[in-house]
């Protein structure tokens, strides 16, 4: 899974618009992944009623926000269906933390009074509205410049001229592949 997006909302939707287009929460143990790698679970915390419902939840969640936020990318107006849900889920209550001692007497990050897939699902709704919110946040939006892929990130970069969601995937295989065009296109010297 991929965590590179800048918000944890895009991070969300890049699980759907990877290159080949494959699904990446197809189940409950993919979500539970994606949560953890996210940040919105510290690694320790048991997830257990993580299922089907869970997933469905997500993969809406997913695909309001990416309508969102395609539409800020275009520079149109918002869905208003998608809106109002991303809304409503922003309202509910995130999930609780604590600081508990580790094993080794640590202060840890810990999720207080069980984990609930509505506050989770807020967690990510509130990000979506602060970034869909935030003329600055918005106007570093982008759309991954390489041939098929289709991932939306937060351009962060000094000048702020980064052209591809990844430069170890995408950067990677578009140099290789303008590599190619001009050794196959360069005259042989025979």
């Amino acid at each position: 899974m991929w965590f590179d997006s800048g918000r944890v909302c895009l991070d969300l939707v890049a699980t759907s618009s990877a290159p080949a287009g494959a699904e990446e929460l197809y189940d409950g143990d993919e979500l539970r992944l994606w949560l953890a790698g996210a940040g919105l679970v510290p690694d320790r915390t048991p997830l257990a009623r993580v299922g089907p419902d869970w997933v469905a939840a997500f993969r809406a969640l997913r695909a309001d926000v990416a309508c969102l936020v395609r539409a800020a990318l275009a520079g149109g107006s918002p869905d208003g269906g998608a809106l109002a849900r991303v809304n409503a889920l922003a309202a509910g209550p995130p999930p609780g933390l604590c600081a508990v001692q580790d094993r080794e007497g640590h202060l840890v990050r810990e999720l207080c009074g069980g984990v609930e897939c509505g506050a989770l699902l807020a967690a990510v709704a509130r990000d979506a509205v602060e970034l869909l919110t935030d003329p600055g946040d918005r106007a570093l939006l982008r759309c991954c410049s390489s041939t098929g892929c289709t991932r939306i990130y937060l351009d962060t970069s000094r000048g702020h001229r980064r052209r591809w969601c990844s430069s170890e995937l995408c950067g990677n295989r578009e140099r290789v592949a303008r590599h190619r065009r001009r050794r196959t296109s360069a005259p042989t010297g025979r």
